[in-house]
């Protein structure tokens, strides 16, 4: 088998800042994190075996002084110290358990140093979505030829419609192949559209250096969670927002608030950190809604939305990034991320519901025992942690 990652920056962008800011303000912080797949898939015999067999294939990859070099150039708000470290950094598969039931089912977790064990994430997602479709016999039906034309069509209706967007798909890309085609169609479309749209970037650090792209992302739900179990939910976003604050100075400000849901997220949001943050995240919850109380809370602020960024990326494809482009234009700076509709939109082929969630944290290494933690997005759907665990967390936030 093939290796599936063969650079350090085949990655999200959002991996490599929530290092820096775990480095630089939890540096001794111990985490778990678990495997979820929504859709209950059935692997084929023997994928745990090549999923090991991939991970152990990270343990090769060094960053390039190319990518150090990209990355120093167009992240410029990275402190220089990261990239010692980057080039110091190493995978171990030993932070990674596999096992695969009789019946077919995957069940992965990691454990270890949050600064280690959070570079994983993104890219065991994507191995496990390419190895699927290569061990199921799907990878024939993957046309790539007619994929760059589909893609070039969505960035132009895109573009034309005065959308903003990038890509987030590498979690769920049906092969890396896949995400490159969308990457290069989309860019060539910018390059040839003369609409009031923009194709703004992609989340693939690899792929933005290829095509000179703007490397897109902040951080994630597991800031925040981490924070939450070590500190409690009720002041997490606060906290998360202060030491992303310490790390960026105010660069990379578009937060995503929705770890617990809008109110508490609300009742954190102070106007200092307002100000200070360019914008908000929509990663859950009914789009429209969400803007409304989003748009309502910077005006009790005295700020005014219109001037601010908000990010949808709650599961969009093309028509809704539209509709919505036409409701959020005159109320914000709407912006789009969209993931697995760009990267795994092949005809005849499922894509796969898998996420890998931060499930327990301790603060230091010498802790005797772990803390649980959880997310309780604005869709119930998506909330992760062990049930007595979202019991107690929603009982904390007041929430029925």
């Amino acid at each position: 088998m093939h290796q599936i990652i063969n650079h350090i920056t085949d990655d999200d962008l959002y991996k490599f800042t929530m290092c820096c800011a775990v480095i630089d303000n939890y540096p001794r912080t111990q985490v778990r994190y678990r495997f979820i797949d929504r859709n209950n898939t059935i692997y084929p015999s023997g994928f745990a075996e090549e999923l090991i067999a991939q991970i152990k294939y990270l343990e090769n990859l060094v960053i390039t002084d190319e990518e150090v070099a990209f990355m120093r150039r167009k992240c410029y708000y990275i402190p220089d110290w990261f990239y010692t470290f980057l080039k110091g950094f190493r995978y171990d598969s030993r932070w990674v358990k596999v096992e695969q039931d009789d019946a077919g089912h995957l069940s992965v977790e990691f454990e270890g140093n949050w600064s280690d064990t959070i570079m994983l994430e993104v890219k065991v997602l994507a191995i496990i979505s390419e190895l699927y479709y290569m061990m199921t016999g799907q990878t024939c039906k993957l046309d790539y030829d007619e994929y760059y034309k589909k893609s070039y069509c969505k960035a132009e209706r895109l573009i034309k419609a005065g959308c903003s967007f990038s890509d987030f798909g590498t979690r769920r890309r049906a092969s890396f192949e896949a995400q490159e085609t969308v990457v290069k169609a989309m860019s060539d479309c910018q390059k040839e559209s003369d609409g009031p749209g923009k194709f703004v970037g992609t989340s693939n650090v690899y792929l933005a250096m290829k095509y000179d792209l703007m490397p897109i992302g902040t951080l994630a739900h597991e800031l925040i969670s981490a924070i939450a179990g070590m500190y409690g939910p009720q002041m997490a976003n606060h906290l998360a927002m202060k030491a992303w604050a310490h790390t960026y100075r105010g660069a990379l400000g578009t937060f995503l608030y929705d770890t617990y849901g809008w109110r508490i997220f609300s009742l954190n949001f102070s106007e200092d950190y307002a100000n200070m943050f360019k914008g908000l995240r929509v990663d859950s919850g009914e789009n429209h809604q969400q803007l409304d109380l989003i748009v309502e809370k910077y005006r009790s602020l005295n700020i005014d939305p219109a001037s601010k960024q908000v990010v949808f990326s709650n599961g969009l494809n093309v028509d809704e990034a539209i509709q919505l482009q036409r409701y959020a234009e005159r109320k914000c700076i709407p912006s789009f991320g969209i993931g697995t509709h760009f990267t795994n939109d092949f005809q005849d082929v499922t894509p796969m519901n898998i996420v890998i969630k931060l499930l327990a944290v301790k603060i230091t290494e010498s802790w005797p025992f772990f803390c649980d933690t959880c997310k309780l997005s604005e869709d119930h759907g998506k909330y992760s942690g062990d049930v007595e665990t979202v019991k107690r967390f929603k009982e904390a936030l007041h929430l029925n």
